[in-house]
């Protein structure tokens, strides 16, 4: 069946002498320098068949949802899954098209002012996000995707499910809503439903049934949607029932991807969209390599598994296909019917291809409503199984569940490539408060040999030294909380102090050097001594080449130690020895 979510599948684990031991090449490959191709075996050709089969029904289903012809929909599975399953790094990853991706490249396509049908803007797509992926690859930023939040992701995704099911709501019941919104086209449907074609939705409700019940036996479970389609498909033709066939559409040929040269006058149209598109894709595909581990052991690499897709898209692009991407859906068909290497992705795209070269046209006999059937499954599936990260959002903060509500609201009624980009900039709001709130002062407090930690004093004490301890990254947004918790100078005599950075990433921030000149200022106005404690190199580098090195004074500015606390006792004997008027 067709999901992007989880595929399990059980893993040999790789092979280790009798002593335990594993040679350096070896070892080496599984750091990730290289795993190799590896031969075929007898389960990766039977997967590969399997998943090429069932890349028929869920590619035309994928292309039509996205408004594009079916045929870019089987093409999309051919080129770019082999050349994506040849350098991904995540072996057992299917790299072709997803409902996320069609949608999102409809999208772009539609904004830039293009024809869906143009094959020409369609390669020019398809090789752009292709140049963006290999470019994000090759700068090794395999850990960008970290950046999207689980909140943001899960109202991206959520959205996208949303809007699976309100793009076959025609092919599913016979009824076109007129409503912008996504979700105002799934309420007018149901407003209109006496406007809907019984033997339409008849046949779209039977597919939905023989799915359900094909998922109870075991056995066909992980094919339950080309059961769906066939056992569904079938008696329809036989019948001769009136619904719109795939064929009404466009004509399956019986062939291979034809070649296709990209338009060179559509690139800055979209190049912008492209983006938008990698960055849907790769999102999608971040998940695969901890949800389907590498049988022989080898560590996945996200900046590789990026190179691929791009490789997969470039080529594929010069063959007709859509842009891609890892997809969890076929990667799980793939593991379910046993894939063991990364050739199980290479033949199911000889293997579809074979197929559709073989026997083509009598796809055109697939009724347009069982693929609408199978779409709102899929559309289902995608909302249950997002389900745990939508109640594990509301769950954890009211900033994660709104960035959520506001990311599925921007993907039911906005172009997708905005949505995303909107996202990505929910998510690096998000992160910049969360490491905000990480910033905090608090006071070292000598305890016999150590330290003890406590809260800073409201009013810095005279006649010692006092040590604090800062937490935070040093952020711009850090500055108004550490300035109200640092302790009022007014009236202090006889008085020093120590300020602990050790652990602190101390990114660099104009702002942040801004309110140390000011607390600096401050303290030496009344005559307190400053001594900065486990300075990171990096900070100590900034505070030289902006000249407060000098200000502060290269004495009183104190480095990491690899010893924990030796930085600090040197610290504080330096601010003790100037309080004591000690220090040469």
């Amino acid at each position: 069946m067709s999901r992007e979510q989880t595929a399990a599948a059980e893993e040999p684990q790789p092979d280790a002498s009798a002593k335990g031991t594993v040679t350096g090449a070896a070892a080496g490959a599984r750091q990730g320098k290289g795993a190799g191709i590896g031969r075929p075996t007898g389960r990766d050709v039977v997967s590969g068949f399997a998943t090429g089969l069932f890349s028929i029904p869920e590619g035309m289903a994928y292309a039509s949802i996205g408004n594009f012809s079916a045929p870019l929909g089987l093409w999309s599975g051919v080129v770019p899954t082999i050349i994506g399953s040849f350098f991904a790094r995540t072996v057992l990853m299917v790299t072709t098209l997803t409902s996320a991706i069609a949608l999102t490249s409809h999208s772009v396509l539609a904004g830039a002012g293009l024809d869906p049908g143009d094959l020409g803007a369609i390669a020019t797509l398809t090789v752009l996000t292709g140049v963006v992926m290999l470019t994000l690859g090759l700068l090794k930023l395999g850990s960008v995707m970290s950046y999207v939040s689980t909140a943001v992701m899960t109202g991206f995704s959520t959205g996208i499910a949303v809007q699976i099911v309100a793009g076959v709501i025609d092919d599913a019941t016979g009824y076109s809503p007129t409503s912008h919104n996504t979700v105002g086209k799934i309420v007018q449907a149901f407003a209109n439903i006496g406007q809907w074609q019984p033997e339409t939705v008849l046949v779209s409700s039977v597919t939905v049934l023989v799915w359900v019940l094909v998922r109870f036996i075991k056995p066909l479970k992980a094919m339950s949607t080309l059961t769906a389609l066939i056992v569904v498909s079938v008696p329809v033709a036989l019948l001769g029932l009136n619904v719109t066939l795939v064929s009404d559409i466009a004509a399956i040929p019986r062939s291979l991807p034809p070649f296709s040269l990209p338009d060179i006058a559509d690139v800055p149209a979209l190049a912008t969209g492209a983006v938008a598109v990698a960055l849907v894709a790769l999102a999608q595909a971040a998940g695969i390599s901890a949800a389907v581990a590498n049988p022989d052991g080898f560590r996945p690499d996200a900046s590789k598994d990026f190179t691929a897709q791009g490789l997969a898209n470039i080529a594929g692009g010069f063959f007709s296909a859509l842009p891609t991407g890892g997809s969890m859906s076929r990667t799980g068909v793939a593991t379910s019917a046993g894939a063991r290497t990364r050739w199980a992705g290479i033949f199911a795209g000889l293997w579809l291809a074979l197929i559709v070269l073989l026997v083509g046209p009598l796809a055109g006999y697939i009724p347009m409503a069982v693929i609408g059937g199978l779409m709102i499954v899929i559309g289902g599936e995608l909302v249950v199984g997002r389900w745990p990260d939508i109640s594990l959002v509301f769950r954890t903060s009211a900033v994660s569940a709104v960035a959520m509500l506001a990311t599925f609201a921007a993907t039911t009624e906005l172009p997708l490539q905005q949505a995303i980009f909107l996202g990505a900039g929910l998510s690096i709001i998000l992160s910049a408060v969360a490491l905000a709130r990480t910033g905090r002062m608090l006071q070292l407090v000598r305890e016999g040999d150590g330290w003890r930690l406590g809260d800073p004093p409201q009013q810095l004490p005279s006649h010692q030294t006092t040590v604090l301890h800062y937490t935070g990254g040093s952020i711009f947004a850090e500055v108004n909380r550490m300035v109200d918790d640092w302790p009022a100078t007014a009236g202090v005599t006889d008085a020093a102090m120590v300020l602990s950075m050790r652990g602190s990433p101390m990114v660099p921030s104009a702002t942040f050097l801004k309110a140390l000149d000011k607390i600096a200022a401050d303290l030496r106005a009344q005559g307190v001594a400053l001594v900065l404690s486990g300075v990171p190199d990096r900070f100590a580098d900034l505070l030289a080449s902006t000249g407060r090195l000098e200000h502060l004074g290269r004495e009183n500015v104190i480095g990491e130690s690899q010893i924990v606390g030796a930085s600090l006792e040197r610290a504080y004997a330096r601010a003790e020895a100037l309080r004591t008027g000690a220090a040469s």
